[in-house]
C-alpha cells in the first residue's frame, strides 16, 4: 500500500513540472530591449529612429524607458529643383526641425500571448521633455546677372526678403552648413497606443505599434516664416520594432 501510494505522488509530481517549468518561463522575462523604425503624419517617407526598454512589474503591467529621435516637417513644404543646377531645395523653408524625445511609460497587457508562441496585445502610455532643435536650413543663392561671368553664389539661411527669386536658388547646401547655429527648444509630449508583437519568450520578438502623439512648446518654432508655424502639434505615429528579451 505504501509503495502504491508513493507511486501516485511522484506521478503528480511528474505532471506537475511542466506547468512550473512554463510558469517559470513566463516569469523570467525581465527586460526587454527594442529598437526600431518610426513613421509619423508630420514626417517624410521615415519619421526617425528609438530605442526602448522595458522592465517587469507585474504580470499585467511594464514600466519602459526610452529615446526617439524624428523630423517634423511643415506641411506647406514643396520641393522644387533648380533650373541651374538641377539639385533640389524647399521653397521658402528657414529651419529644419527635429526632436529627441526621452520619455517614460506604462504599458499594460490586454491579451498575453502563450510560453512559446502568438500575438501580445499592450496598451502603450508614455509621457517626457521634447528638445526642439532647430537646424537652419541654408541654400545656394546666385546673386549674379544671366550673363557669362556673372555669377555671384552664396551660401546662406533662407531669408524671405533676400531670396524671393526662385529661379535664383541653386539647390540646397546640406544639413551640416547650419548644424553649428542650432536652437534648442524644450517643451513637452504625451503619447498613447495600442502594440502588436510577436515572438518567444527570451527569445527575439518583432512587432508594431500604433497610436496618437500630442507636443508643446512656450512658443512657436519658425520651419518656414510665409506659413502658418505652430507650437503645439499632434500626429499620429506607427513604430515598426525588433527586440530581445531576457
Amino acid at each position: 500500500m505504501i509503495k502504491y501510494l508513493a507511486f501516485i505522488l511522484l506521478a503528480a509530481v511528474g505532471a506537475a513540472m511542466p506547468a512550473a517549468a512554463q510558469n517559470n518561463e513566463e516569469e523570467s522575462f525581465r527586460n526587454e530591449l527594442s529598437y526600431g523604425i518610426n513613421f509619423n503624419s508630420n514626417g517624410g517617407l521615415i519619421g526617425g529612429a528609438f530605442i526602448r526598454s522595458s522592465f517587469f512589474v507585474s504580470e499585467k503591467m511594464y514600466q519602459f524607458g526610452g529615446i526617439e529621435i524624428v523630423e517634423v516637417k511643415h506641411p506647406k513644404e514643396n520641393r522644387l529643383y533648380s533650373s541651374q543646377t538641377g539639385d533640389f531645395f524647399i521653397a521658402g523653408k528657414q529651419n529644419y526641425l527635429f526632436v529627441v524625445r526621452p520619455h517614460y511609460g506604462r504599458e499594460l497587457v490586454l491579451f498575453k500571448k502563450a510560453a512559446e508562441s502568438g500575438v501580445q496585445v499592450n496598451a502603450v502610455g508614455a509621457v517626457g521633455p521634447s528638445l526642439g532643435l532647430l537646424v537652419p536650413y541654408y541654400i545656394n543663392f546666385n546673386y549674379g546677372g544671366r550673363g557669362a561671368g556673372a555669377d555671384d553664389i552664396r551660401t546662406e539661411q533662407y531669408d524671405p526678403a533676400l531670396h524671393g527669386r526662385l529661379e535664383s536658388v541653386q539647390g540646397s547646401a546640406g544639413l551640416f552648413e547650419g548644424i553649428s547655429e542650432t536652437k534648442i527648444n524644450v517643451g513637452l509630449h504625451a503619447k498613447a497606443g495600442l502594440s502588436f508583437e510577436y515572438g518567444r519568450y527570451n527569445e527575439s520578438i518583432t512587432g508594431i505599434e500604433v497610436g496618437f502623439l500630442v507636443e508643446a512648446y512656450p512658443k512657436d518654432l519658425i520651419i518656414i516664416p510665409q506659413a502658418e508655424n505652430r507650437q503645439v502639434f499632434s500626429s499620429v505615429y506607427l513604430n515598426l520594432y525588433y527586440g530581445r528579451r531576457k
